[in-house]
């Protein structure tokens, strides 16, 4: 009776603790019992256990065959004594027959304790990678834990994940116990359990927290078409309604811009451009490349290419500084943007003319650089060298 209440126990506490399977469970118990017996009888007899839920022991059976003449008695048994047992057997037959297991159920609780904390191990371990594989993507909340050559080990309540030094935004800087909003991008099984990795500079980051910040965008009415980031120091989003009568980039905004606020302030003063988005490259080029206003565009649909010209005194601002205005414009809008000045565009368009005839090519000076080309991969700022 003792051991009954302690196998249904044991099963019982680890299923309620450790949220395993109970059948994984019971299937590391038979297998105790199991290396118990083998261990006893040498692996000389063949044995199977099973563990019985209605009197909540496990049964060990011992299977002989029937045979004419027995040549191994530990594996065979010749009819007539077969017979006793089981008035129908035939020669060919598995017999068996029920052995006292309530010892070997003893030692297997003593002796084969790391059996069953392996198997539960195990059963953890696929229990977490099957909770987490179908979660990628998903933004989770957890605890700074500890760090591990610069990379910060967080704890996520079931399991831990790793935010790895190249996935932490620049300037950001956390000590043990603060909480902290990550992007889950991979889980990978290893031989120490599942590895589950974080972000915090994926524009998926930024998606996912204008989504919990806009209800718009979580019912569908508002899209985000697309997300690009130099983390810690910019971002443009391109936002799109499906209803006329709202403002995709005043959802985003809030009132009094307190939704955008609480996205900035989670991103420690990351700037954000809210960008209409448009299926017109040329609008939605020129919507990117905000504050700057642009005067003209040309397109080359076959290159994929923009030329997009902006007054003398625009020019600066839709470079941004370092380039960085533009750069992230081509990325948002995955064409090749190249952006000139007023005078540079004159200039450019006076020397065509004058080398059309060949009647003023000599006399026309080559004009200042004055321009910028970039594209999805690169951009080169005014005055700087390719």
């Amino acid at each position: 009776m003792e051991t009954t209440l302690s196998l249904k126990h044991i099963i019982d506490q680890i299923v309620k603790e450790k949220g395993i399977d109970r059948e994984i469970v019971v299937d590391a118990l038979e297998q105790a019992v199991l290396t118990a017996a083998n261990k006893k009888f040498r692996n000389t007899r063949d044995l199977e256990a099973h563990f019985n839920p209605e009197i909540g022991e496990v049964e060990l059976f011992e299977f002989v065959t029937v045979v004419e003449e027995v040549q191994d008695s530990y594996k065979e048994i010749d009819l007539e004594e077969a017979r006793e047992i089981d008035p129908d057997v035939e020669i060919g037959d598995s017999l068996g027959m029920k052995l006292d297991a309530s010892g070997f159920t003893r030692i297997a609780a003593q002796t084969a304790k790391q059996v069953i904390i392996q198997k539960v191990r195990e059963a953890e371990r696929e229990t977490i990678f099957n909770e987490f594989k179908d979660r990628i993507g998903e933004l989770i909340n957890g605890v700074v834990r500890r760090f591990e050559k610069g990379d910060l080990v967080v704890d996520l309540g079931r399991a831990e994940a790793v935010l790895s030094q190249k996935e932490q935004a620049p300037r950001e800087v956390y000590r043990q116990g603060d909480r902290i909003k990550a992007l889950i991008t991979d889980i990978r099984m290893t031989p120490k359990g599942p590895q589950i990795l974080l972000s915090r500079t994926h524009p998926g980051v930024l998606a996912k927290l204008f989504e919990a910040e806009v209800p718009e965008i979580a019912e569908g009415i508002v899209e985000i078409k697309n997300v690009v980031r130099e983390p810690g120091s910019r971002s443009k989003i391109a936002v799109y309604s499906n209803d006329s009568d709202v403002d995709p980039v005043g959802a985003c905004v809030g009132m009094r811009g307190t939704r955008v606020q609480n996205v900035v302030s989670e991103l420690r003063g990351e700037k954000i451009d809210i960008i209409p988005w448009s299926e017109d490259p040329a609008r939605f080029a020129c919507n990117s490349l905000q504050p700057a206003v642009v005067s003209k565009v040309y397109i080359d649909e076959e290159n994929r290419a923009l030329e997009i010209v902006v007054a003398d005194d625009q020019l600066s601002l839709a470079i941004g500084k370092k380039g960085q205005n533009v750069r992230l414009a081509a990325k948002l809008t995955g064409w090749r943007i190249d952006i000139k000045s007023e005078t540079r565009a004159a200039e450019a368009e006076l020397l065509e003319y004058s080398s059309y005839d060949g009647s003023l090519a000599e006399e026309v000076e080559e004009p200042a650089e004055e321009s910028l080309a970039v594209n999805e991969a690169e951009a080169v700022p005014e005055g700087s060298e390719e």
